[in-house]
């Protein structure tokens, strides 16, 4: 059974993240801002836990769907990602150039790579897993595969951000990332979805989405027989 769900020490309200913020460089969001002329807008986002599937496979590369280790490739509806980050600052957001960010989530069987699990073994694989480094505007970009669904979960993506190599103190944080259930909807009526049945939990009725998934929701359109989206994200103490 997966136990995604299962979070991985506590999730820190924001008066403690702040006392955090001088001691150990950690990041945190910064609340919704008007950005001076040419900066970037300020977003909000919540940390989530990194759940028990996260392997550290330090593979640079923006093309998630193909498994390294033998050439396959994941089947499913293509999704272009891109995560733009930002510092937050005194007089609004700059772009976080140089931040590690990383991506994984699972096939659409509902399978993570490179893990040991009661449900499945993947050790050795790595699909559906990687990293981009942060442009000057700070984004990056990730071709990968509309994710599928597994028990005890809605649909989500993971995501982490690390400082810049030559950071210090450094920092990092995690989230998620979620669907709207209609357009989930529409993805899971065809194959390669289809054949799984209908999921079992719908956004509303994940414990982890009701601890801040809506701010958290990936806006997408369609685009060339799949789906394209962007996800701004602003940190403070980077």
């Amino acid at each position: 059974m997966h136990s995604d769900d299962r979070p991985i020490g506590r999730l820190l309200n924001r008066r403690e993240i702040i006392g955090l913020l001088g001691l150990a460089g950690a990041a945190w969001l910064g609340r919704g801002a008007h950005a001076t002329a040419g900066a970037t807008v300020c977003v909000a986002r919540p940390a989530q836990t990194e759940g028990p599937y996260f392997v550290d496979e330090m593979l640079n590369r923006s093309d998630l769907r193909r498994d390294p280790r033998d050439g396959s490739l994941r089947s499913g509806t293509p999704l272009e990602l891109a995560i733009v980050v930002s510092r937050w600052a005194a007089d609004g957001c700059v772009p976080l150039a140089d931040a590690q960010v990383d991506l994984w989530h699972c096939d659409h069987r509902g399978i993570y790579s490179g893990v040991r699990d009661p449900a499945f073994d993947t050790t050795g694989q790595a699909f559906l897993r990687g990293y981009q480094r942060s442009d000057a505007a700070g984004r990056v970009t990730f071709t990968t595969v509309y994710p599928g669904w597994y028990p005890g979960r809605t649909v989500h993506l993971h995501f982490k951000i690390r400082s810049p190599a030559a950071r210090q103190p450094g920092f990092e944080f995690t989230s998620q990332l979620y669907f709207d259930d209609a357009l989930t909807d529409r993805v899971y009526a065809a194959e390669p979805y289809a054949a799984r049945g209908p999921r079992t939990v719908r956004n509303a009725d994940d414990r982890i989405f009701r601890r801040g998934g809506t701010q958290l929701l990936l806006a997408v359109d369609t685009r060339d027989g799949g789906h394209a989206g962007t996800f701004q994200i602003a940190l403070d103490g980077a």
